[in-house]
């Protein structure tokens, strides 16, 4: 509906730019103020702005807006590769700050309607990050072309965690557990404190039929992140399969008493 894949909606709620509530299963639930920046977001995507762009257009906007005066509130559109602010009477350049003269905002999105060119590829130091969020982006439309972009970026910058995962999940969902659990084990090797990196790879083990690694992959998901209800449905999973009943109980318990808050 908005355009944006999974992953750049968390990378938004984990910058702060919106405030989900957690729904009866632990889910993230969007409320209106959270959907206009989400489709503000992914209007600016498809006008070809850089994902790490738009994150820095909106920092800086939640920092030149009156304290108490939402994202929401105002209205944000790109004009080639500039991106423009309009809040009543006022338009500007949230990146420089610089007030711009007043024009349509009609003729801003006309501007935008017309076709363009996809976004090339700067060859700089920052290169693996713009094949990473060129990936993100495409998961939309073309995930072959995600999976190329993902291994752009980590052929730059093999130490790109996000990437790895990302690539992992990829891998994962299109059968290929094998290779998903090389690139979850790399991301939590480069980051041990990534608790997504260590469920994933439970996630992956359980598929390739090996559930004493994927217990102690849960296991360190619950101690980098101990409200992980998925990690504690998991384990509870695992547990009574092995019948180890206390075990299993109690992370079954755990599971309900973080969905139900």
């Amino acid at each position: 509906m908005l355009g944006l894949t999974p992953a750049q909606i968390r990378s938004y709620a984990q910058k702060g730019f919106l405030e989900p509530a957690r729904g009866a299963r632990g889910e993230l639930r969007f409320g209106f103020a959270d959907l206009i920046v989400l489709r503000t977001a992914g209007e600016l995507t498809a006008a070809r702005i850089p994902q790490r762009k738009v994150k820095r257009v909106l920092e800086r906007l939640r920092e030149q807006l009156p304290v108490g005066r939402a994202l929401s509130g105002v209205r944000i559109a790109a004009d080639g590769e500039r991106v423009i602010v309009r809040d009543g009477e006022a338009v500007w350049n949230p990146e420089s700050g610089q007030s711009l003269f007043d024009f349509s905002v009609a003729e801003i999105e006309e501007k935008m309607a017309a076709p363009l060119p996809l976004r090339a590829v700067d060859d700089d130091a920052d290169e693996a990050e713009d094949w990473y969020e060129l990936g993100c982006a495409l998961e939309a439309t073309d995930l072959e072309k995600a999976h190329e972009a993902y291994e752009n970026a980590l052929a730059h910058d093999p130490s790109h965690v996000d990437a790895h995962l990302n690539l992992g999940r990829l891998l994962h969902e299109s059968g290929d557990a094998a290779s998903a659990e090389r690139h979850y084990r790399r991301a939590f090797d480069l980051d041990a404190d990534n608790a997504t990196a260590a469920f994933n790879l439970g996630v992956a083990l359980e598929d390739l039929q090996r559930p004493a690694d994927a217990l102690q992959a849960y296991r360190r998901a619950i101690a980098l992140d101990p409200d992980h209800a998925d990690a504690h449905y998991n384990l509870a999973g695992i547990y009574e399969r092995r019948g180890e009943k206390a075990e299993a109980v109690q992370h079954l318990k755990a599971y309900r008493a973080l969905v139900m808050q």
